[in-house]
């Protein structure tokens, strides 16, 4: 994967917040597949920066469980197992659907301009004849954003943004190109719910239309075989270790810990 494509250059003196924000794009944007590898080096040059601040945010994202490190150094995105999905699944149906009850309450005609605006792009794109999975992806996370800020609720929407994290790689798999979800509009149709009932003053129905939307999508990825069986999960592995700093007693140590690919 050529990062340099995907990330802006960092100039602004807030490095280490500047780099997670763009990585934590790329996890919940779909924009990096589950099991990719990734490595220190390669992320800095992309981003013009120094090791030292993409330590500090991967390290970040590893107690976040956005990333692992693996027993053999290598810096990866998560696979995930049926039952680790199934349990994210249950979780952003509650939160994400308090997120789309409330924003039904609240919203005025300022945010239903924008969530419509966003759900046009996203259902234009899913419309061409062959649509781009990279935008689809964006523009369902886009949407489903515009929605959740318009509960007001900067708490939830934190928890939200980090359940995205973990279960933004595997998206790739609802939104791909090809797919019946995709090519028979079954996510557009989803949306159009939503957003009839947020218009609506609808916050039940919001809700309900919202969780047909994930539950469909999980669905959908279950039966995709996707997803690592739960008899093969490396549950014993810990994947929140810190990236060691280098150690200056020994210079021919490689700085960033991790194999440069």
């Amino acid at each position: 994967m050529d990062l340099s494509s995907l990330v802006t250059p960092v100039t602004r003196q807030t490095l280490s917040g500047d780099v997670y924000k763009q990585l934590s794009e790329l996890l919940m944007g779909g924009r990096v597949m589950p099991g990719e590898q990734l490595s220190l080096r390669t992320i800095a040059q992309s981003l013009g920066v120094s090791v030292m601040p993409v330590r500090e945010a991967v390290n970040r994202l590893l107690s976040e469980k956005a990333l692992e490190l693996m027993p053999n150094r290598v810096l990866r995105v998560p696979t995930m197992t049926v039952s680790q999905f199934r349990e994210i699944t249950d979780i952003r149906v509650n939160l994400e659907g308090l997120a789309t009850a409330r924003a039904a309450e609240l919203v005025d005609e300022n945010g239903l301009r924008e969530i419509e605006a966003a759900h046009d792009r996203f259902l234009r794109e899913s419309l061409l004849k062959k649509p781009n999975e990279a935008n689809l992806i964006a523009l369902n996370k886009e949407l489903h954003f515009a929605i959740y800020r318009q509960a007001r609720m900067p708490m939830l929407l934190e928890m939200i943004e980090a359940l995205w994290l973990r279960i933004g790689p595997i998206l790739n798999y609802d939104l791909r190109s090809g797919s019946a979800r995709v090519t028979e509009h079954v996510s557009a149709d989803h949306h159009d719910r939503i957003f009839s009932a947020l218009r609506n003053k609808d916050a039940a129905g919001a809700s309900k239309a919202l969780a047909g939307d994930l539950r469909g999508a999980a669905d959908f990825i279950v039966t995709a075989g996707v997803l690592v069986a739960d008899a093969d999960s490396p549950s014993a592995v810990p994947t929140a270790r810190p990236i060691p700093a280098p150690q200056p007693a020994k210079p021919a140590r490689r700085a960033h810990g991790l194999p440069v690919r």
